[in-house]
Formats: structure tokens, sequence, C-alpha cells
């Protein structure tokens, strides 16, 4: 998804830049809250597109299955008032939802599937503004002595402020890989749902009911 490839850019880019180029760093850490606040209303939203897929075809699979056990209740009606004719219609209209079950309950799982996976990455991204936004202060306060630190190299440096330097740098990589970290974990949230499975294939083509077999096996149970 574009959306978590933008995330993933803004965190690796931003941060990499305030490490190697540090021109304007407080600028920049704002600049990508304010993308990452972008991205999450787009997440947002196509998050609620896809949860309401989502009902769509919970909704329409269960139609399905409720019109199957309509049609079977109606088949041994029409044979209890012994009108085969009537009974082997509703039993052709049960076989033809049958076909059809299959197929919906496999869009269902799909779509139940990535909504699940919307709602993680709209959750994560939450997380991890919410928690952008608390250290946002303490990262600043560590640029500006950063800063300070630059300044009094230039005026005259020494061993002891180059090593003081060096665990500073270090502690702004650490950020860094901690954030990209968090952009590689997000952009597995957006995996493929599985292939279908030998067991769901199976399904598909014994979901085809034989009209006669089951209008005999009805009248069995009503002959016993």
């Amino acid at each position: 998804m574009s959306i978590l490839t933008r995330f993933r850019d803004i965190m690796s880019s931003n941060i990499n830049a305030l490490l190697d180029k540090a021109e304007d760093p407080e600028k920049m850490i704002d600049q990508c809250l304010r993308n990452l606040n972008s991205d999450l209303g787009k997440v947002k939203s196509e998050t609620a597109a896809i949860m309401a897929e989502e009902q769509r075809a919970k909704r329409v699979l269960e139609d399905c299955e409720e019109e199957m056990t309509k049609m079977q209740s109606y088949a041994l009606k029409a044979l209890e008032s012994n009108n085969e004719d009537d009974a082997r219609k509703f039993l052709e209209q049960k076989a033809s939802l049958s076909s059809r079950q299959p197929g919906l309950k496999e869009a269902y799982d799909l779509a139940h599937s990535n909504a699940n996976h919307m709602r993680e990455m709209h959750d994560k991204l939450v997380n991890d503004i919410n928690e952008l936004e608390s250290r946002k202060d303490m990262i600043k306060g560590k640029l500006a002595v950063a800063k300070t630190q630059e300044r009094i190299n230039k005026m005259g440096s020494s061993v002891v402020n180059a090593n003081n330097s060096m665990a500073s740098f270090k502690k702004y990589e650490d950020m860094a890989d901690r954030a990209l970290d968090k952009a590689n974990a997000m952009a597995e949230l957006n995996r493929s749902s599985e292939s279908q499975s030998i067991e769901d294939l199976a399904k598909k083509y014994a979901a085809d009911a034989n009209v006669e077999d089951e209008l005999a096996a009805l009248k069995a149970s009503l002959n016993k």
C-alpha cells in the first residue's frame, strides 16, 4: 500500500537526514509528525471503507445461507403436502444457492482479513504518532545540546569533546534504528491474504448438491 511506503520513506529519509545533514533537524521532526498525522487521516478513511466491505460481504453470505435453509424447509413442507414437483423446485433453488455459497464465504474471509490488517495498521500508526509526540521535546532538547556541542567543537575541540560528540551521535543513531524498525513492522502489516487452501477448494467442489438424491432422502425420512 502506498501509505505504508510513504510512512517508511518518511521515517527513514527524514531521520537519516537528521543524522547525516543536520541542516534544521527541529523543523524536520515537526514535518515528520505533520506527515504522519496526514497519513493517519488517509488510513482512517481506507480502514472505514474496508470495514464497510467486510460487513457487506458478511451480509450477502448470511442472506445466502438463510435462503438455503428456507428452501430446505419449503421442500420438506411440499413433500408433506404430497407435492413432489414443488419440492424439487425448492431443492433446485437450494442447489443453486449452495453453488454460490463457497465463493461468498471466500469473499467474506478475505474482506475480514483485510479489515483486521487495516485495523492493526491504524492502531499501530496511532500508537507510533503518540509516542513520537511524547518524545518530541526530549529529542529537540538533545538536538539543542548537540548544536551547542558542535559550536564548542568548532571553537577548539579536544579528545574529550570529540568522545562526547560521538556518544551523542550514538544516541541519535539508536533513535533512527528504532524508528526504522517501527517502519518495517508497519510494512509487514500490509501482507497479502494467504493462498486458497486445499480444504477450501474441496469445499467448493463438494458443495454441489444432487437434487434427486436429496429428494429421495427427504421422501425416505417421511416414510419412516
